[in-house]
């Protein structure tokens, strides 16, 4: 009788064992596309960059820690505060955004825009 239980168990377990496997197996693959920011096209700061800061870094960085990346205060606080400088890859905010502790908080396209935005000349607009 001992046998029989077993039997049973392993074949119960089994089923378990291909269901799950033909569960996963049908699940849809997705595939995405990376965005891309076109270097030729120009990158503003009001509508493309300020966003960026707002929705990712304004948590920490709402005036009481370097830079201000407030609306309204973060273009100055950037540019007098030493934090765009060319070549833009070596400028102060683009190392830290692509740094270890900073890396997270923004997308791949986001740190681009920024990128592009300060080899652009880092302007008002």
């Amino acid at each position: 009788m001992r046998h029989k239980g077993r039997i049973t168990n392993t074949v119960i377990g089994a089923l378990i064992i291909l269901t799950g496997a033909a569960f996963i197996a049908s699940c849809e693959k997705y595939s995405y596309i990376v965005e891309t920011v076109n270097p030729v096209d120009t990158v503003h700061f009001q509508t493309e960059i300020q966003p960026i800061f707002t929705a990712n870094c304004i948590t920490c960085h709402r005036g009481t820690r370097n830079p201000d990346l407030r609306d309204g205060n973060s273009y100055e606080s950037l540019t007098t505060g030493g934090y765009v400088t060319l070549p833009a890859e070596s400028s102060r905010i683009y190392s830290k955004i692509t740094s270890s502790s900073h890396e997270a908080f923004t997308l791949p396209v986001e740190k681009q825009k920024i990128l592009i935005w300060i080899q652009q000349g880092a302007r008002d607009n």
